[in-house]
């Protein structure tokens, strides 16, 4: 264990790239830009005992507690005849004001006179609001009544009932979080809020933070994703690029780019920014500190409880106004904006009664066709087969026998949930009818999602980013999934895809199906490499990948982990024991390929 750490020790100068002023190809430029490394202080002993403890903590069970006591309010015929007169009152009232534009000072005087007028402002303020860059905003905002916390001490220390030490304390903690978030977002070019960015920039006076953005691209707008997407016959019809000269080898569960062979055997890989694992751990220390945090604790309570009371208050003064003005908002309302359905899997995203009619269609139209191969003898078994081997008939199914509508039994129990993926219970029914690598390689599954996007499509406004998984067990998992999606022609306007990764590397090792960890990192992220540095040697994956948003990880959540990842845990090409690693070590290796990946694919 001790060599092990002395190697990690020195990761950092076994991985010394020269610089390099040239560009390697027309296609590929390599950037310049690196992950901040961390910087060891005295602070990271402290750090690390706090994270210890919170892991000890951790391990004890945590006695269930009760359900929020919901309430569902109750209106009487003479309440509710009451609120549509008002509503009706002030749906006039914002008709004649908004859209009777020949009488602007009778606009203005009714402004000036409603309750929405900010009376409480001192003159400085509502004269910075009137002036002509906020005006036009006001204007046409509704006239809602304000909220104004007054007193001396307006930042709202006495209110929140926080000490003052405590109060700074606590918001330089919060910064520090923020900017560890910003740090890592946009080193793997992901989006940031731009409102928070704009605060930070104030405040990034650390060096570890300084020329962290150089070389950041631009992100993106509406018109590199409209609304409304161009119409093509085949969306997988697309020219595929050329590749880029260039080496790829895993070294300790993260993959290394390199010019050349040559640079491969002098260990120079290009500058990209890898993520070293002594910056993560420190980070993630000082996150453990910062949730065990009383004073931090204390203050984020008081102040969600207050924004939570202050949102609760105008709700009950302008919920009326707000009723009012969302109905005089033209061909708009609940089923004419656009929606996301978010983690959603792709096997779940029919509901059962649809499930019920597809099967049952099937049988009626192919049944004697050939889905499966029985395990035990090896046999073809044709549909018919299949449900005669259950002693079941088509006419016998019913949404109750299907048993696939996660009720609230599954809450909490991740067993019964996956248990829901199973048709009436069998596994059998599951692989031929919600899998999209099978004997029959995915038809029907495919057939059942093309479906689902009809039903998208003609709603409009209805979007979706369902869920494929990649388990990691074999390298060719990529390719199979891309060419079930390009030979199904599985694409929608409305859908994207998201992958998931599920955390079973413990199941996979006891099958004997890899050695170690390291392999499954090889199978998921080796063919995204390969694609990107030469699109023509996987085409259908490179096709596919255009509709491909991100990543996510899955696993039972409750289950309690008995492993701290920290500097002494086995690298994952050491990592050859049964059990399963704990859910930071593969949030780590996943974050630290995944932002090599997309500067690579820059």
């Amino acid at each position: 264990m001790a060599e092990r750490s002395e190697r990690m020790d020195g990761r950092d100068d076994d991985l010394k790239r020269p610089a390099q002023d040239e560009i390697l190809s027309p296609t590929f430029a390599p950037t310049k830009l690196k992950f901040p490394n961390h910087i060891h202080t005295e602070m990271d002993e402290k750090f690390q005992q706090l994270a210890d403890t919170i892991l000890s903590r951790s391990t004890e069970i945590i006695g269930k507690e009760g359900s929020a006591p919901y309430e569902i309010p109750e209106y009487p015929i003479v309440e509710n005849e009451r609120k549509f007169y008002f509503e009706k009152q002030l749906s006039s009232r914002n008709r004649s004001r908004f859209f009777n534009t020949g009488d602007q000072a009778s606009a203005d005087h009714e402004r000036n006179n409603s309750v929405g007028k900010p009376s409480a402002m001192d003159s400085e303020s509502y004269q910075r609001m009137s002036s002509t860059d906020v005006y036009d905003e006001y204007d046409l905002a509704p006239d809602f009544q304000r909220i104004y916390i007054a007193g001396q001490e307006i930042s709202g220390i006495s209110s929140l009932g926080v000490p003052l030490h405590d109060l700074k304390e606590a918001s330089k903690s919060l910064v520090q979080a923020l900017m560890i978030r910003e740090k890592y977002m946009a080193m793997s070019h992901q989006s940031f809020p731009k409102i928070t960015a704009r605060f930070l920039q104030n405040l990034e006076d650390n060096e570890e933070f300084q020329g962290m953005k150089e070389g950041f691209g631009k992100g993106s707008t509406v018109s590199d994703h409209p609304f409304h997407p161009p119409k093509k016959e085949d969306p997988f019809d697309i020219e595929v690029p050329m590749g880029v000269e260039c080496s790829l080898k895993m070294v300790q569960g993260l993959m290394y780019v390199y010019e050349n062979e040559e640079a491969v055997k002098n260990n120079t890989p290009l500058e990209l920014p890898y993520v070293q694992p002594k910056t993560f751990l420190a980070d993630q220390n000082i996150m453990y500190a910062l949730i065990s945090d009383g004073p931090l604790k204390s203050f984020c309570y008081r102040r969600l409880s207050y924004l939570s009371s202050k949102y609760q208050l105008h709700t009950l003064m302008n919920e009326l106004k707000e009723s009012a003005a969302q109905k005089e908002v033209p061909h708009r309302d609940f089923y004419n904006i656009r929606k996301v359905d978010t983690h959603v899997h792709a096997s779940s995203c029919m509901n059962q009664k649809h499930l019920l009619r597809f099967i049952k269609k099937k049988m009626k139209t192919c049944s004697d066709e050939v889905v499966c191969k029985d395990k035990k003898s090896g046999k073809e078994m044709t549909l018919a087969e299949v449900f005669d081997s259950m002693a079941l008939k088509p006419y016998d199914l019913s949404v109750d026998k299907l048993d696939v509508h996660a009720d609230r039994n599954t809450f909490h129990r991740f067993d019964k949930f996956n248990a829901k993926y199973n048709p009436i219970g069998e596994s059998r029914l599951r692989e031929i009818f919600i899998k999209t690598d099978n004997y029959i390689n995915g038809k029907y599954f495919g057939h059942v999602i093309k479906e689902v996007m009809e039903d998208l499509g003609e709603s409009k406004y209805q979007n979706a980013e369902y869920r494929l998984s990649i388990y990691g067990r074999s390298r060719d998992e990529w390719d199979k999934l891309a060419y079930w999606a390009i030979e199904n022609k599985i694409y929608s306007d409305n859908v994207r895809w998201m992958i998931q990764i599920p955390r079973l590397y413990d199941i996979y090792k006891s099958a004997k199906i890899v050695k170690n960890f390291q392999e499954i990192l090889e199978n998921i992220f080796m063919p995204l490499f390969e694609v990107t540095r030469n699109p023509q040697s996987h085409p259908e994956l490179h096709k596919f990948l255009i509709y491909v948003s991100g990543f996510d990880s899955v696993d039972d959540e409750s289950k309690t982990e008995h492993i701290k990842f920290d500097l002494e845990t086995p690298l994952p090409e050491d990592w050859c024991q049964d059990e399963n690693p704990p859910y930071s070590y593969y949030l780590y290796y996943m974050y630290a390929n995944i932002t090599v990946l997309n500067q690579f694919r820059r």
